[in-house]
Parts: structure tokens; sequence; C-alpha cells
């Protein structure tokens, strides 16, 4: 589980319109932008049933060269279609994972499920990895894409790692709490541009057993796993247990640096797909 945008059952978050946006200087057109699809969840606002993203997401997307698609939440049959036309997919963060979904029962301190979420991210990344097209999960999406894979997940840090850090809390959602520690021959270094940096946190959840085809690459001191990727070249995967989409404002680079290199993987999977499409004389 990740705290995206609330305290899930225990706050909620004023509702707001945003002020418009100063012109931006030109640019490439937006059509001619690589094209990513955004999870999100559903929530009842003023008694209406809706599909809810945080805007830092988007925004952490525009912000690195790319066009954001909020993708509504549909049957799990419909998501290699809902990918068509797509150049990436960014897992965002939300609810616990339902343990049965990995072989477990539910831990007392389990909280929010959303079966029809699951249903449908752990389609989007079966199909996602089936059409090669470049992954950024974050926080919850690294646990979903551990469970698609075949993963099993810790359920709750303080209870089953009583020693471990803090990793969910009330402080500021821009706020770097621990540090992490990547492997300096990860693909996740090098689109961070770092190999130790410091990260926000907000989640209970974790990955315990990682799926046979990710390889673990970052860590948090207590050791529990922040950072995953997909081993070999033929797939760009990421898998990022904090909340990047919070720090690109900041004043260190890092997470501007990992969206950058997730829009140039989805900029190459754009080339390549238009490449394949062109007729030949």
């Amino acid at each position: 589980m990740c705290v995206d945008g609330e305290r899930w059952r225990r706050r909620r978050q004023a509702l707001s319109i945003q002020s418009p946006r100063a012109p931006s200087q030109p640019g490439p057109p937006v059509t001619h932008l690589p094209a990513i699809a955004v999870t999100a969840t559903t929530e009842s606002i003023r008694g209406v049933l809706r599909v809810r993203a945080n805007v830092s997401y988007t925004k952490a997307v525009r912000s690195a060269g790319a066009r954001p698609y909020i993708l509504p939440l549909l049957d799990p049959a419909d998501a290699d279609e809902l990918l068509e036309g797509m150049d990436g997919l960014l897992l965002t963060g939300g609810e616990d994972v339902d343990p049965q979904l990995y072989g477990e029962r539910a831990h007392p301190a389990l909280g929010d499920v959303h079966a029809g979420r699951d249903a449908l991210e752990l389609a989007l990344m079966k199909a996602a990895r089936a059409r090669r097209l470049p992954v950024l999960a974050i926080c919850r999406g690294i646990q979903v894409a551990n469970v698609a894979l075949g993963g099993t997940l810790v359920q709750d840090i303080p209870a089953e790692h009583p020693g471990a850090l803090a990793h969910d809390g009330d402080w500021p959602r821009d706020r770097r709490v621990h540090s992490i520690d990547a492997d300096d021959t990860s693909r996740l270094a090098a689109a961070l541009g770092a190999r130790r940096l410091s990260v926000n946190s907000f989640h209970h959840q974790a990955i315990a057993q990682p799926a046979p085809d990710l390889r673990v690459v970052a860590r948090a001191p207590d050791g529990i796993i922040e950072g995953v990727e997909w081993p070999s070249d033929d797939w760009w995967m990421l898998g990022a247990q904090w909340h990047p989409e919070e720090l690109v404002d900041t004043t260190e680079p890092w997470d501007r640096s990992l969206f950058a290199a997730f829009v140039a993987a989805a900029h190459a999977e754009r080339v390549s797909s238009s490449a394949a499409s062109a007729p030949h004389s």
C-alpha cells in the first residue's frame, strides 16, 4: 500500500481547482510526444464514483516530455487494447494488493484493497511485458509488478520486520526521510544518476520474495527492497518503492532524471513502433 494523495481511511484532501499555467516556451507539438498510460483508482467524491489519479504523476510525466493519459478501470480483458497507441506504462501508488493474489491470507494490518484495480493492473503489467512496452512502477506499482511476475509481498513492515525504519509517516510528500543504495551496475542507478540517494517514503508494504525474473537493485539501510528492474535489455522496466513524482521539483536531480530516462525509453519505443509500421517501398 502507498498513501497516494491522502491517508487511506484516515483523512480526505480538500478538492481545489488548479490555477491556469503560464504559457510555456514553444516546443514540439504535444501530439509528437510519447504517450504514457497512467493507472488510476476509483473513489466516491460528492456521492459519485470517479476515476482518480494524483496530479503529481501527470505533471511529472508531462514535465519529462511526454503525454500522460489516465486509464479508466475497465475489465482486465481490455488491458492489451488499453495499451494500443501507448509508448509506456506508469503503474501508480495506492491501495494494498490483495494477498490472495500471491497465495497468502490477509494479515490483520492489511489496508484497503481494490479487487478491480488489482485485476486490471496485473493484466496491464503482463500486456506491457508481452509488448515490450517500457514500464515505470511506483510504490504500489512495484508491488503489482512483482506479484504479476510471480513474487510475494510483505503485508505490513512494522509487524513482519519490527526493527525496520519508519517507511510511512505524516511527513510532507516531498521530504526525503531515508537513504537507499542502488547497485552501481543497474539501469536504475544509471537512470537516477546516482548510487546513493535519499527518498521520501509512504508505504507499509514491500516486496518479500522477488519475482524470479526481476533483479533487486536497491535497498534501504534496513534491507527493505526499494528498487527492481528487468535484468536484460529486451525490456525497459524499473520499479521504485518511493514516490519520485513528488520529488521532481526538489533541488536534487535524481527523480527528474528517473522520469527523463523513462520518457527516453518510451520515445525509443515510439520511434521503433513507427518504423515497424511504416510502409516499405
